[in-house]
C-alpha cells in the first residue's frame, strides 16, 4: 500500500462510524462512494486507486463494524470482473459507472451455477447482475429480471433470488474465465472474512463497555475475574484471527483452500464473540432489539455464504493431506 493500512482504517472509521450501527442505506452507501471505496483495488490505468487487497480488506472490516448495509462486497466482485474484461468496448464506461456508485450486483454463495442466482443483494436496485457460468462470466441487466426477495434472519442485508432474462455481455470465456471465477470466489471470500472481523471487533468493544458501566454487588461487572477471563479469551480468538487476516491481505500466493480456511476460521470467531457478548450482556442481551442480536444474525450469515466452515476445513484438510504426501 502507498498509504498507511492504520491511517486508512482511522479516515473510514471515522466516515462509516459517523453513520451509525446499521445505517439508512442511501445515507451509507453515499459515504462509500464519497470515500471512493469502491475503486480501492482498482489499477490506476483503469481510474482506480490501485491500492491493492489490504485497501480493500480495510474497507470490509470497518463496514463489518458497523453493520452496513450496502452490496459493497457484490459491487467490488462486479469491478473486479470488469477490470479483467479487456476485449469488452464498454469496459470503461461500465466501470465508471460501477465505481462511481451504480449499483451492479453479484450473487454472495459463490461462484459457479446457472440459472436462478441466489443470495444476490440489493437486486431490486442493481442495473446489472454479475453471473459466473462454467467456461463464461457475463454482466446481465436486470430489467425484465425475476427478482424475488428472501426472508432471512439478518435485517442488516437484503438478499433476493434472481432469474435474469436477458443474455447479457460477455466478460471472459474459457480458460480465462475459469481463473477469472477462482479469483472471484477468494475476493469474495477474503471480504466476508474482513466484514466478520470488524463485526467481532466492534461487539467485542461494546461489551467490553457494557461490562464497565454494569455494577453488581456495587463493583462493575469487569472487576470480577471470571468476566475477565471469558474476555481476556475472546480478544485472543480475535487477535489470532486478525493476524491471519492482515498475512493473507499481502499473500499473492494465497489460493481458495487458504482463503476458505480464513473465512471459515473468521466467520467462527464472529459468530463465538457474539454468543459470548449475548451472555455477558445478561438480560437486556437476551432482547431481539438490542444491538448483540444484530452482531449475531450477521455472523450467522456470514458462517453460511460462499460455503460452510466444513466444506473449507476439508477442503484445506485434503490439500494439507496432498502435500503431507508429495
Amino acid at each position: 500500500m502507498t498509504i498507511d493500512r492504520a491511517e486508512l482504517r482511522d479516515a473510514t472509521r471515522k466516515a462509516f462510524g459517523a453513520d451509525g450501527l446499521a445505517p439508512d442505506f442511501e445515507v451509507n452507501w453515499g459515504t462509500i462512494i464519497e470515500m471512493g471505496a469502491l475503486m480501492m483495488a482498482v489499477p490506476e490505468d483503469l481510474g482506480g486507486l490501485g491500492l491493492g487487497r489490504e485497501a480493500a480488506g480495510v474497507i470490509h472490516t470497518e463496514l463489518g463494524r458497523t453493520l452496513a448495509p450496502s452490496p459493497t462486497i457484490a459491487q467490488m466482485l462486479v469491478i473486479e470482473a470488469l477490470s479483467a474484461a479487456d476485449g469488452l468496448p464498454e469496459r470503461q464506461a461500465l466501470l465508471d459507472r460501477a465505481m462511481g456508485g451504480e449499483v451492479m450486483t453479484a450473487s454472495l454463495a459463490g461462484s459457479g451455477g446457472s440459472g436462478a442466482l441466489t443470495c444476490v443483494p440489493d437486486a431490486d436496485r442493481a442495473s446489472h447482475v454479475l453471473v459466473v457460468q462454467e467456461g463464461r462470466i457475463t454482466l446481465v441487466p436486470l430489467e425484465g429480471a425475476e427478482i424475488k426477495a428472501r426472508d432471512t434472519w439478518d435485517k442488516t442485508r437484503r438478499l433476493f433470488d434472481v432469474r435474469p432474462t436477458a443474455s447479457g455481455m460477455v466478460l471472459v470465456e474459457g480458460d480465462v474465465a475459469m481463473a477469472l471465477a477462482s479469483r472471484l470466489e477468494a475476493q469474495l471470500l477474503f471480504a466476508l472474512a474482513g466484514d466478520s472481523l470488524g463485526g467481532a471487533d466492534a461487539i467485542l468493544e461494546l461489551t467490553i463497555e457494557y461490562l464497565g458501566t454494569r455494577r453488581q454487588f456495587d463493583r462493575p461487572l469487569a472487576l470480577f475475574q471470571a468476566l475477565k477471563h471469558r474476555v481476556a479469551d475472546m480478544k485472543t480468538w480475535l487477535s489470532a484471527a486478525e493476524a491471519l487476516f492482515w498475512n493473507r491481505a499481502t499473500d499473492t500466493s494465497a489460493g481458495l483452500p487458504e482463503l476458505g480456511a480464513l473465512k471459515a476460521h473468521a466467520t467462527s470467531v464472529y459468530r463465538a464473540i457474539a454468543e459470548d457478548a449475548i451472555q455477558l450482556h445478561g438480560g437486556i442481551g437476551l432482547t431481539m432489539e438490542h444491538h448483540c442480536h444484530l452482531f449475531l444474525k450477521r455472523a450467522t450469515l456470514n458462517c453460511v455464504l460462499s460455503r460452510d466452515a466444513d466444506h473449507w476445513e476439508e477442503q484445506t484438510g485434503r490439500l494439507a493431506l496432498v502435500k503431507a504426501t508429495a
